[in-house]
Parts: C-alpha cells; structure tokens; sequence
C-alpha cells in the first residue's frame, strides 16, 4: 500500500509540475525572444531594447531582441503568430500590426485572433515637417504655398499603406491640398530626399524628424498631439497650426504574445512590463527620445489596436491605399 501511495503521490507532483500554473511560477527558465518586425536603429528596435533590458530584470531572466523586418513589418508579425503560445516568443508590436488588414490583402495574421495584447509601452508622435528651401515658415504660408505650386509638390514616407503615408493622406483631405506621395523603403532614405528637395514634406516621428530640424535642413510646422511636446516646444500642433482635430496620432507600440498562451504567463509578463514601464530611469531614456509612454491594461491595448484599425481602414478605402 505504501509503494501506491508513493507512486499516486510522485504522479500528482509530476502532473502538477506539468500544469500552466506550475510552468508560470518558475517562468522564465530560458532566454524570451523579442520579435522587432523593423530593422535595428529604427524607432521601435531603439524603444524595444531600452524595455527590453529593464523587462528581463523584472522577470529574472534574459530578454533578446530579434529583428525580422521584411513587408511593412508583415513578416515580424507572423514569425509571431505561428510561434509556440509559451511565453518565450513576445512582439514588440507596432501601429503596423493594426494597419496591415486595411492596406494587405493577405498579410498574413490577424491582429484579433492571432495574438493576446500584453500593455501598450510608448507611443512617439509625428511632426510634419518641410524641406528648408520651401519658403513657407507658418501654417498658413505652408497652405498657400501649396496651392499655389498647382499640384507639383511630392511628400515622401517610410512606404506605401506606413503610417507615415496615412498622415499625409489624411493631412491632405483634411487640408483639401494637392500632393503627390513618393513612397520609398524606410524612412531613411525618404528623409535624404527631403533634405536634398526632391521632396518637399513629409510626416515623421519626432525622435527621427528632432535632430535634422534643430540642424536647419528641415523646418517643424505642427506636431500631431494634443499638446506642444518639449522636445520642441516651439512648434504648434495640428489644431493650433491648422485648426485640426482629426490628426492626433502617433507611431504606437506595444507588447503582444501568440493567441493561446497560458494566462498566468501573459499575466506576469503584464505585471513585469508595468514595473519595467514605471521605472524612471527608463522613463527618462524613452521620453528624451521623443517617446510619451503609455502603460495600460491589456483590454485597453486590445480596444485601441481595433480601434485604430478601423480608423485607419477609412484612410486606406477612401485613398484607394494598396501596397506594393
């Protein structure tokens, strides 16, 4: 009887230890893979290994980035989405992940079903800004100055259906301007055109558009936030500027898991990243960058990744947006 008991009770702890639960509570037992769907120095890579390092001190274990960058951050995301649901593969997820839908036919995942939201991390919002040779120093100069050109103005972005092209096409409905977008692969590259003048304005992210407009090769005419931010607390934003109010948006990220991992585990990687988020440190090092950090509940992510979605899906429909 003894010999029963001995083998029922080795066979409970053994099922025990098998249980999500038991896998949560000694989580993490090997390095967790952060996915970037962007190449390295890119704005959500540099934001990703900043929380990257202070999350892996939250969990007590290793956090390594892995960039798959590849159409329009499609490939990143589905890496993800096919991935074993275990807590050791993580996306730092983009606004990308919320427009693919609209702008792809097939892109590859859904944003609904395949990933679980964790917590929004950052959102770094844009400046529109403009070639230094384009004579127009206000809002209104900007506007007449682009009537006036008859159609002849080019805006660049990071490419065709980004978020940086969806800026320019609801700036110019909004506006009832005339331009023609030139997409091009990254931001890079599109803001060397602009600082030659191949392109006369473009949308981009402050922490890329910052260090070119205090160097004089690009002038900020608004930003698209609800508040001048102090990183360049000279520049109005888009109501000030334009007496818009559509245009509050920004280059959003966040952290998602594959559909189906345990709870527990999505549960203490929410309560980790919220540590990792209110560290001071951290929050210094994002915000210098041009970053205004978010935090949030993993609901909260999930209702404004749909509602962003269907706002942008709008855009892409009434522009007739398709990727290339």
């Amino acid at each position: 009887m003894q010999i029963v008991r001995r083998v029922l009770l080795a066979w409970l702890v053994a099922l025990g230890a098998g249980s999500p639960l038991a896998r949560a509570q000694s989580y993490p037992t090997k390095p967790i893979r952060m996915i970037v769907a962007f190449a390295a120095g890119g704005s959500a890579d540099i934001n990703a290994r900043i929380i990257a390092q202070q999350l892996a001190a939250e969990l007590g274990g290793s956090v390594v980035i892995e960039n798959r960058g590849g159409a329009g951050g499609n490939l990143g995301a589905v890496e993800v989405a096919r991935a074993q649901p275990d807590g050791y593969t993580v996306f730092y997820a983009t606004s990308a992940v919320a427009l693919a839908p609209a702008v792809y036919v097939k892109p590859g995942f859904r944003p609904d079903a395949d990933f679980a939201p964790v917590s929004l991390t950052a959102t770094i919002p844009l400046v529109l800004v403009v070639n230094s040779a384009v004579p127009a120093k206000t809002a209104s100069e900007f506007v007449d100055w682009v009537k006036a050109q008859g159609g002849k103005v080019n805006y660049g972005s990071s490419g065709r259906g980004a978020l940086l092209h969806l800026a320019g096409e609801l700036f110019l409905k909004e506006t009832g301007l005339s331009a023609t977008h030139v997409p091009y692969r990254g931001s890079a590259p599109a803001i060397t055109d602009l600082l030659s003048g191949s392109t006369q304005f473009m949308f981009l992210p402050i922490n890329e558009a910052r260090t070119h407009v205090e160097g004089g090769g690009m002038r900020a005419l608004a930003v698209t936030h609800e508040q001048r931010l102090p990183q360049l607390p000279h520049v109005p934003t888009m109501k000030e500027a334009f007496g818009l109010t559509t245009m509050n948006m920004g280059a959003w990220q966040g952290l998602l898991v594959p559909a189906g991992t345990p709870a527990a585990i999505t549960t203490m990687l929410g309560g980790a990243l919220e540590k990792t988020l209110r560290n001071e440190a951290l929050r210094a090092r994002l915000t210098e960058g041009g970053s205004i950090v978010l935090g949030g509940t993993a609901k909260e992510y999930a209702d404004y990744m749909r509602s962003e979605g269907e706002r942008w899906a709008k855009i892409v429909q009434a522009a007739g947006i398709a990727a290339e």
